[in-house]
């Protein structure tokens, strides 16, 4: 069976509150230093990499979705070649808030920090209205270039000569998250990890001049979310991720490197954990619209609602949560600074759950959530602090 937050191993520090370390030590950080490995102008270089990847004109990115810094050491046994990369090239670093999965894609994309681009949640409300926004199900329907306005590192890529391309499930192509994240490369589809190898290698190396290649991984994520950390079914994810690693590796050209980070980590709630939101009228009172995700909620609230709304939070979740405005949030550096016109896509109220608690919605949001073991999105150590691998060809 799963333990909570992975294993016994996940308590004390890895639950303790981690900030976005933006412009050094971040995901967003990522692509502009593989950007000015490759010489794109603009591109900065905030990770230090210039000098261990000297002389290298491709470069691959593969982003393992759930592949959390601090569940490294519980994916050894399963994979020895992730385990040899870490030992020898792994470096922390911190993905942007909250740590989830269609923020990370556009902060890894843009470069950027979530309240510059805007994705600033797994569900969003659309401001003027009560519609939520699922970033996963989205179309086109916001725009997705008006919906996130920043211009990708891949654009910028292209623009200076290089070639770009993305390869992720076939499903995804031309979703509104794609497009917010990745638009300016080639799309390539590759159903499983096989495919996903061979259809980077082959981008990788398809022409001589400059190449970006951006790869992204799932499996890890969805079998930590439906079987938790360190159940069976992940222990199998993750074998398959060391057997394309090594491929990956194996198949480096002389002149690439391979870049290999993750957009969160992930920890285990226990039943015990789990408030439900759509049970409890104390927690419905005064409530609008609910948007986030389980670890963290936006709360929209009925005009002058504010304060009654974020006492009765607070007295309910007591310790498991902490319960801000929206100024406050903020305020935290969370973000990163927050355009004017993204302020109102998060809660009047902000609820972030501390240690392994969990807000669920049986009622109003899918019943698959409440079925889950496996939960990311607010800010620990566990969640939040992602590797990167860097390795030359």
């Amino acid at each position: 069976m799963p333990h909570p937050g992975g294993s016994e191993r996940v308590q004390g520090s890895l639950l303790a509150p981690v900030t976005p370390e933006y412009g050094g030590r971040s995901l967003a950080d990522v692509l502009p230093s593989a950007l000015a490995v490759l010489g794109v102008p603009g591109g900065t270089d905030l990770l230090g990499l210039a000098d261990e990847l000297a002389g290298v004109r491709r470069v691959a990115v593969l982003l393992v979705d759930g592949l959390g810094w601090h569940q490294l050491p519980i994916a050894a046994p399963y994979a020895p070649t992730l385990a040899g990369l870490t030992a020898t090239t792994g470096r922390p670093l911190t993905c942007g808030f909250p740590s989830t999965t269609p923020t990370s894609l556009v902060t890894l994309g843009t470069g950027t920090a979530s309240g510059a681009h805007g994705v600033l949640g797994f569900t969003l409300r659309v401001p003027g209205t009560d519609r939520v926004l699922n970033h996963i199900e989205w179309t086109d329907d916001p725009p997705p270039m008006r919906w996130q306005p920043v211009t990708t590192a891949l654009q910028r890529a292209r623009a200076a000569g290089v070639a770009v391309t993305v390869v992720s499930r076939p499903e995804f192509g031309g979703s509104g998250l794609t497009v917010a994240a990745n638009r300016g490369g080639d799309y390539r589809g590759a159903a499983g990890v096989d495919a996903l190898a061979a259809t980077m290698l082959a981008a990788l190396t398809a022409g001589t001049g400059p190449t970006l290649v951006s790869g992204y991984h799932p499996d890890v994520d969805r079998h930590g979310h439906l079987s938790g950390v360190d159940s069976v079914p992940w222990r199998t994810a993750v074998t398959d991720l060391d057997a394309l690693l090594a491929r990956l590796v194996d198949g480096l050209p002389s002149d690439a490197a391979l870049l290999v980070t993750a957009d969160h980590g992930q920890l285990n709630v226990p039943a015990e954990h789990r408030f439900d939101l759509d049970t409890d009228p104390r927690l419905t009172a005064g409530l609008q619209v609910v948007a986030g995700e389980p670890r963290v909620r936006y709360l929209h609230v009925v005009p002058g609602a504010t304060e009654d709304v974020r006492a009765a939070w607070s007295q309910v979740l007591g310790p498991a949560a902490r319960v801000l405005t929206r100024d406050e949030a903020v305020a935290t550096g969370w973000f990163g600074p927050v355009s004017e016109e993204h302020l109102r896509r998060i809660g009047d109220i902000v609820v972030v759950c501390n240690d392994t608690y969990a807000v669920l919605a049986s009622r109003s949001e899918s019943p698959m959530l409440s079925r889950l073991v496996g939960f990311h999105g607010a800010d620990t150590a566990a969640e939040m602090t992602i590797p990167l691998l860097v390795v030359r060809g």
